[in-house]
């Protein structure tokens, strides 16, 4: 028997009031997020990808319940958390939790890491001062840090070492799904892989689910099991990892993994930006800026299909 999905997303949309004018009113919308389907299986790594501003973050923050939803269904566990107020969110919180881009911004400067990663146990009435220290100090062994770091500050360590106390402190409360918001772009290269095995020996060992937000599709191809690709707000393409990346089929997929370098796709170079979620194009988002559109493409926005194996798209051209 199959077990279900730890996540299902259905639907998911996050509109912003665009406000005008000396009385500020309410001229139009920002759809940032506009109608996304997405699965996250126990154990498994999903990576968005896509341009800047085609609506990965935001999906990120609405799943975990930290923007507001103009509408669609999150289930967690198979409980709809969508309408759910901050009060019957509160058990939720302890199950998903985020690790922030930047490490150096994430961490309170006047709180020393046993106060930073303490927080959490306090804020949800865990164990004593005692045992929040044993649990401070289990943490910091699990990311790799030495005990004695505890008593210290966030700017007496690296960025390395910021970013593994941003994902101990993420690791506090025992979660079942951790969203990692560009999670090691704000790193050195040579750092990324570190703390990529890292995340990828703390999934094996503890069974986390990741949502994985990035635009560098070179971390992706060695950590999601599955990718959806983003654009406008949308997801334009979903499937395991190999498949995405050896036998893509929607156009802006194509051009994205034709930016890699040393790649096997032949670059592609498209024209224009990414439109504004406050004024996107009718029909398919992407139809302005694709090099195979047809009329089609400028009227009716596609319905995404299956081809099989886990993979859908959302294209005219494709499955047709």
């Amino acid at each position: 028997m199959t077990e279900p999905p730890l996540l299902e997303v259905e639907g998911l949309k996050v509109h912003f009031p665009r406000r005008g004018g000396l009385l500020r009113r309410q001229t139009g919308l920002v759809r940032a997020v506009d109608g996304v389907d997405l699965t996250v299986a126990r154990g498994e790594t999903l990576a968005i990808v896509g341009e800047s501003g085609c609506g990965k973050t935001t999906t990120g923050k609405a799943i975990l319940k930290l923007l507001p939803t103009a509408a669609g269904a999150i289930r967690f566990d198979g409980e709809d958390i969508a309408g759910h107020s901050r009060r019957e969110m509160q058990p939720f919180r302890r199950r998903m939790q985020l690790i922030f881009q930047d490490p150096y911004a994430s961490l309170n400067p006047r709180m020393n890491v046993a106060g930073i990663l303490g927080a959490p146990f306090a804020i949800h009435r865990i164990g004593t001062a005692a045992d929040r220290a044993d649990r401070v100090a289990r943490l910091l062994q699990l990311v790799g840090l030495p005990a004695a770091a505890a008593q210290r500050y966030p700017h007496e360590f690296s960025g390395g070492q910021r970013q593994r106390i941003g994902i101990a402190r993420a690791l506090a409360l025992g979660p079942e799904l951790i969203v990692g918001d560009e999670p090691v772009s704000a790193l050195d290269v040579s750092i990324q892989a570190q703390i990529i095995n890292l995340l990828r020996r703390l999934q094996q060992e503890m069974r986390l689910s990741y949502i994985l937000i990035s635009h560098n599709l070179a971390v992706v191809s060695h950590v999601a099991d599955r990718v959806a690709v983003m654009y406008l707000g949308r997801v334009v393409e979903t499937a395991p990892r190999a498949t995405v990346f050896f036998r893509p089929q929607h156009p802006y997929t194509q051009a994205l993994l034709s930016a890699i370098p040393g790649g096997k796709q032949a670059r592609q170079i498209l024209p224009g930006d990414v439109p504004s979620p406050a004024r996107p194009p009718s029909g398919c988002g992407f139809h302005p800026r694709c090099p195979v559109a047809l009329p089609l493409c400028s009227q009716v926005a596609p319905r995404s299909r299956s081809l099989g194996d886990g993979h859908a798209v959302a294209c005219h051209l494709v499955g047709g």
